[in-house]
């Protein structure tokens, strides 16, 4: 397992969409969250969530964590790299375990800079918006219990996406089909909702992978959320397990 990480941090490594991606999703996340908090601009009965509204950027980010991970493998499938790959790691449930260690590990990493750089962002420019103490709003601050929460589960968020994704291409094995997948499987529920009505559109939220797991971002008016904060990240898990299952069934029965 320990050769079979090692090959694996070493291709990633090397790759050059590895660095670029990793840098265009901390940037555009942080970007996003910062333009947002700069158009904003509330009053005191607006009801917002600085912390939710300081982590928005997490909405695009996610898109380029998708194609990395997407990429991690299905770039091996385009070049024909693959037939190598498994003639030196031939067991191919270790070969999926070391691609999943990895890709996870970037997505932290990536994740961590993106949602400090987010919150960083909120915590500046929201008070200008009105979202300050003298409107009735606290400063943002991971001192802040639910902050907290927000923060760390917006991090795993971004790690269960990439797994998530990585699944996906294990299955497909397409570049472009994968990221197609990913993508309507990410952002087509939200637009299902807005078509529907309760109760089924309640229902869609909380199965569907982002409006779940964007779930852990809240931090006022928890009642109202279609599913707990934990809870809806939990459902995120499954799907990112069952795709990772679903995947790794498919490299055992599939010849390269």
């Amino acid at each position: 397992m320990t050769a079979a990480l090692r090959a694996e941090w070493t291709k990633l490594r090397t790759l050059a969409s590895t660095g670029w991606l990793l840098i265009g999703a901390v940037i555009l996340t942080i970007g996003l969250s910062a333009a947002v908090a700069d158009s904003t601009h509330v009053t005191s009965g607006s009801g917002q969530d600085p912390t939710k509204l300081s982590l928005t950027g997490i909405y695009l980010g996610q898109t380029v964590i998708a194609v990395l991970a997407v990429l991690a493998i299905s770039e091996e499938y385009g070049s024909g790299m693959i037939r190598l790959t498994l003639s030196a790691i031939p067991r191919r449930l270790i070969l999926l375990a070391a691609k999943t260690a990895n890709v996870a590990g970037l997505a932290f990493v990536a994740g961590l800079l993106a949602v400090a750089g987010c919150l960083l962002a909120g915590r500046l420019m929201l008070p200008a918006a009105g979202l300050d103490p003298a409107h009735g709003y606290a400063l943002v601050s991971i001192s802040h219990g639910a902050t907290l929460r927000a923060a760390v589960g917006s991090v795993l968020y971004l790690v269960l996406i990439a797994l998530l994704s990585l699944g996906v291409a294990t299955a497909i094995r397409d570049t472009a089909v994968s990221i197609g997948a990913v993508l309507g499987l990410l952002y087509l529920p939200p637009i299902l909702v807005q078509a529907v009505t309760d109760p089924l559109r309640r229902h869609l939220q909380q199965i569907a992978p982002m409006t779940a797991g964007l779930a852990i971002q809240a931090t006022t008016n928890l009642r109202s959320l279609p599913i707990a904060p934990w809870t809806g990240l939990g459902v995120l898990a499954a799907w990112a397990v069952a795709s990772l299952l679903v995947g790794g069934l498919l490299l055992r029965l599939r010849d390269a």
